[in-house]
């Protein structure tokens, strides 16, 4: 067997790209130690800082003028479509709220419907009884008036009867023979 190990391109690739970026390192780390590159490289920023913000305000003029949305206009548009949505989903709940309430509130009418139905059918009951009762105290009294009268007239004949026992007695003292009665018509 052989010692030796295979021969690996991604190792000796690993190697290069190591010493290449130590030496790119140590090219930029002369360089931002200089004054003079750090200054120019400032400059240069500066300046294309300025260059792109005139470019903005020209593409935003530019916009305007050809009426095409700008990188602002769509961002205000995706801030309102969003704010636009979150109000949307708070009135559909507030909306099902609302309907939940009234299916509450429905059957509470419904139930209290019922119920007046019922008070309604027991007062119709209660008025029919009241005149029948009327009706009923009507005939009691009348025939209480008339109970009054017979019991009258029982008197009067108990009075009459009394007063004819009186006078029979009266008249067996003095005639002790039988006391016949008799009336006008006396043929029949």
């Amino acid at each position: 067997m052989s010692t030796k190990k295979p021969y690996d391109p991604f190792e000796s690739f690993k190697s290069y790209s190591g010493i290449l970026e130590k030496q790119i390192n140590d090219f930029i780390f002369l360089w931002s130690n200089n004054n003079e590159f750090v200054k120019m490289a400032n400059t240069g920023t500066e300046a294309n800082s300025r260059y792109l913000e005139a470019y903005r305000k020209n593409q935003e003029a530019l916009a305007g003028v050809l009426n095409i949305p700008t990188r602002n206009d769509l961002a205000n548009i995706a801030s309102l479509t969003i704010q636009t949505e979150e109000k949307i989903e708070s009135l559909e709940e507030q909306i099902w709220d609302l309907q939940d309430t009234l299916k509450s509130q429905s059957k509470e009418i419904e139930t209290v419907v019922e119920v007046s139905k019922e008070i309604i059918k027991l007062t119709k009951q209660l008025k029919t009884e009241l005149v029948k009762t009327k009706k009923e105290l009507a005939d009691s009294k009348n025939l209480q008036s008339e109970l009054q009268e017979i019991r009258f007239e029982l008197n009067k004949l108990n009075n009459l009867k009394d007063e004819v026992e009186i006078l029979k007695g009266h008249a067996e003292k003095d005639n002790p023979k039988e006391l016949v009665l008799t009336g006008a018509d006396s043929t029949k």
